[in-house]
């Protein structure tokens, strides 16, 4: 078994998380890929006896034959992984290094569980629709996907803008506001989520727009189906808007041309098979809890 080990940020007060997972798979001589960063920064090699690791830079030099990859951090960390496997069906597995972590659901007094699972292959596989985006000019270089959500955004102070926006070249509605979000399930619970949007469950075949702080308060959220191209042509005073596709970002001439669909790709997840969504949400949304007691 080969696993590949990726972050973007382990504090150094983490180190002896990160040890404890390396340790759990040595104990079944899992061949481990870890990226290069990673390596530098807490000076890892293989105990003696044991295969060294294997240093990897970015997605080109990711291996094929990966049987995971694991990521350490927040969700932001498993954005990134997303980038990293692309079309490979390599699953993903993240380990909550950061706060909510509604994809990196697995927390770090669960390693031993989590390796024992890989190894045994006692897991589940979700896979997870992405939102693909095209556009008259080169943004997002050869990544033009996201898994979380796709938004256009007034840049700093300027004002609002209006977003005129577009269902399979139907006119739609005109938004007056900062920005618009469109979503897909699982970014449903992140920024769409704190603009007021609706939560959806991973395995719905919808996306939601969602303006951000729309001028007319009758404006809300809508949910589409997944077969729709959404296009949008932009107005405003400044030349320029930010677009925003996961925790990556662009400014762009507000006359560009931007079309979104579903991509023709799935990611794919490890899941436990003790964490369903329905506890995920209970647990990182405190429903149910009182805390009056």
């Amino acid at each position: 078994m080969k696993v590949a080990i990726y972050s973007r940020g382990v504090d150094l007060d983490q180190q002896q998380s990160l040890n404890a997972l390396l340790l759990e798979l040595h104990r079944y001589d899992i061949t481990i890929c870890i990226f290069h960063d990673l390596m530098q920064k807490f000076n890892l090699s293989a105990p003696a006896g044991k295969q060294a690791y294997i240093p990897f830079l970015s997605a080109y030099d990711l291996p094929s034959n990966i049987d995971c990859l694991i990521s350490l951090g927040g969700d932001g960390t498993v954005l990134d992984s997303v980038t990293l496997v692309g079309d490979s069906n390599i699953p993903i597995l993240g380990i909550n290094y950061g706060r909510l972590g509604f994809l990196a659901s697995i927390s770090k007094d669960e390693l031993s569980t989590m390796v024992d699972a890989l190894v045994s292959g006692t897991f589940v596989i979700e896979k997870r629709a992405l939102i693909h985006l095209d556009a008259n000019m080169p943004i997002f270089g050869t990544t033009p996907f996201g898994l979380n959500e796709f938004v256009i955004h007034k840049r700093d102070i300027s004002p609002m803008i209006k977003i005129h926006t577009y269902l399979n070249g139907e006119f739609l509605n005109s938004y007056w506001a900062d920005g618009i979000i469109v979503s897909t399930p699982t970014g449903s619970t992140g920024y769409n989520m704190s603009c007021n949007g609706p939560i959806l469950f991973p395995d719905s075949a919808s996306f939601v727009i969602t303006p951000v702080a729309p001028h007319n308060l009758n404006v809300r959220s809508i949910v589409v189906p997944n077969t729709s191209v959404i296009s949008f042509e932009i107005e405003g005073r400044t030349e320029e808007l930010l677009c925003a596709l996961d925790a990556r970002k662009e400014i762009v001439p507000k006359s560009i041309q931007l079309a979104l669909k579903q991509e023709s790709f799935t990611v794919s997840f490890i899941r436990l098979n003790e964490n369903s969504y329905l506890t995920t949400l209970r647990t990182k949304l405190t429903w149910g809890l009182d805390k009056r007691n």
